[in-house]
């Protein structure tokens, strides 16, 4: 073996009978490895012809135990962050300190047994987004939802309710509610109009009671963000990829507040209000460059006036009419049914470039066109892309 062949390498150097040359070409090894084996000898005795570890003394790019200690204890304290977002929180917090890459944090939490393995699963894309605004400023679309009912502790619903500006994704509102009622919804976001003032554009499911069954799914809800300013914009069913900045949102809020739930409804909406905090202010946002919303957001220009007046129409050729209390109007001799929620509001019908058709419109939102015969057909494209009207004054 290569320990017996070491010995026998020295105790013919001892001999004095070869040089370090005759000896490499003898064991076939070269002359450096040989004057290595002589200068060990010389030094340590017989023990250099004992196997040793190839591994450096000391590791250039080692992470100091201090810094270690100090990731850990990040991750205790967040312990549903990941490298990149607890590399960028300890920057956040200590500028000065050389913090390790993201990817050497991961092995430090998988040495310290702070990493929960996950099941891969294979991800089927979309074939289809929708025709959706883009999302290219602060207050230009904002994203609201039920995240979904749950139990706490004591057995109490909990159903909360999420808003969010989905370009900075900062989150506006993050309320606990016993059940999802329109009634219960439009205060949440009435509250978040008076605080962060008006979006152009509100982003929702087709659920109630962000929508309803009528005329281009209008509910009482719909019906109030349309008086106040804002344009309803809603996903197609079935596909909540569309709302995805929202809903990765929700991911988050459940391994952080609900896993498990907090043992009381109140101690839930508690856990909910130091999440906001923490999610807008401290969380590094990967999206955002892994600084925290809060950096990037800024309240609307767009100031709500606290009330919901009557949509006002002008033009020459415009036909204003109020539906009547059942959603009901009459056109040309004919009852049109739109829908109950604009029961008691005006609404406007102006002509279009074809002959007899009217385009039927409720505030901003152009709504339908209506034909001579008192029959529907739809608008050209697939949902309406003007801008709300410009900031009301306080």
């Amino acid at each position: 073996d290569a320990m017996t062949e070491r010995g026998r390498l020295l105790m013919d150097w001892q001999s004095g009978e070869y040089s370090k040359a005759d000896l490499a070409r003898r064991y076939r090894v070269s002359r450096k490895t040989v004057h290595v084996l002589v200068s060990r000898f010389e030094a340590e005795g017989w023990s250099a012809v004992e196997e040793r570890s190839r591994a450096p003394h000391s590791h250039g790019r080692a992470v100091a135990a201090s810094i270690e200690r100090r990731v850990v204890e990040a991750r205790g304290g967040h312990p549903k962050w990941g490298p990149k977002k607890l590399r960028a929180w300890l920057t956040a917090k200590d500028s000065g300190t050389a913090w390790p890459a993201a990817s050497t944090i991961g092995d430090i939490l998988d040495r310290h047994g702070l990493v929960k393995r996950r099941r891969l699963r294979s991800v089927a894309i979309p074939d289809w987004w929708g025709d959706l605004s883009v999302i290219d400023g602060v207050n230009r679309v904002w994203g609201v939802d039920f995240k979904g009912w749950f139990r706490t502790g004591d057995g109490s619903r909990c159903e909360p309710l999420s808003l969010s500006d989905l370009h900075s994704r900062y989150l506006l509102r993050l309320v606990a509610l016993e059940r999802p009622s329109g009634a219960a919804a439009w205060a949440v976001l009435e509250g978040a109009f008076r605080e962060y003032g008006l979006p152009e554009l509100l982003r929702s499911d087709g659920g109630q009671p962000f929508a309803g069954p009528g005329l281009h799914g209008l509910s009482r809800f719909a019906v109030k963000v349309i008086k106040a300013g804002v344009t309803p914009e809603r996903i197609a069913p079935g596909k909540p990829q569309q709302n995805g900045r929202h809903e990765r949102m929700h991911r988050t809020v459940k391994l952080e507040t609900a896993s498990p739930p907090a043992a009381t409804w109140r101690g839930q909406q508690r856990r909910f209000a130091a999440f906001v905090r923490q999610f807008n202010e401290e969380r590094p946002h990967e999206a955002l460059g892994q600084v925290p919303p809060a950096r990037y957001y800024q309240p609307s220009p767009r100031r709500y006036c606290g009330q919901l007046p009557e949509p006002q129409y002008d033009g020459a050729d415009i036909t204003v009419v109020r539906v009547y209390p059942k959603g009901t109007i009459r056109w040309r001799g004919h009852e049109v049914f739109l829908s109950e929620a604009l029961g008691g509001e005006r609404i406007c019908l102006e002509p279009t470039a074809r002959d007899g058709v009217m385009r039927l419109r409720f505030g901003h939102v152009p709504l339908v066109l209506l034909t001579p015969a008192g029959k529907f057909e739809p608008l050209s494209g697939a949902r309406p892309r003007q801008r709300p009207p410009a900031a009301q004054k306080v």
